[in-house]
């Protein structure tokens, strides 16, 4: 192992750059799924509140709208195909803007914490398979 010594007065080395999401990162969805298991259940919630809370939660992160809705259209493919039905997320158009609605239902929070492990698991790949191939893009 490489012995270093140290510097009086280097400043520290680890600031990153800002972090633009894409729709189908796993990283980008599992923060917007991460923060749509924590919105209020049975109400309409405005997709611009969840984008502006995503981007002050996340300072090196920038979430454009189109990410968080496809984010959230994946989350709502995935209930669709375990529960056959369209209630448990839904997202509409208000005057206000366009909006999601969390079923108000005890199966709701088992479920979106599956889909949290699941996208933390892929990342976790991800970063596995980065670290294994030394920085090779997966």
């Amino acid at each position: 192992m490489l012995d270093l010594r140290t510097v009086p007065g280097l400043p520290a080395a680890d600031l990153q750059p800002p972090v633009i999401a894409e729709a189908g990162d796993p990283f980008a969805a599992l923060r917007v799924v991460h923060l749509v298991a924590r919105i209020p259940r049975g109400v309409d919630v405005r997709l611009r509140d969840v984008v502006e809370r995503l981007n002050a939660e996340h300072l090196g992160w920038s979430f454009p709208r189109s990410v968080v809705v496809a984010a959230i259209v994946q989350l709502q493919a995935n209930w669709i195909a375990d529960y056959r039905n369209q209630d448990g997320i839904v997202l509409a158009e208000d005057p206000a803007g366009p909006t999601v609605r969390i079923e108000d239902s005890a199966r709701v929070d088992g479920w979106i914490v599956r889909q949290v492990d699941r996208l933390a698991a892929e990342c976790t790949e991800l970063l596995r398979t980065f670290a294994r191939e030394e920085g090779a893009i997966p």
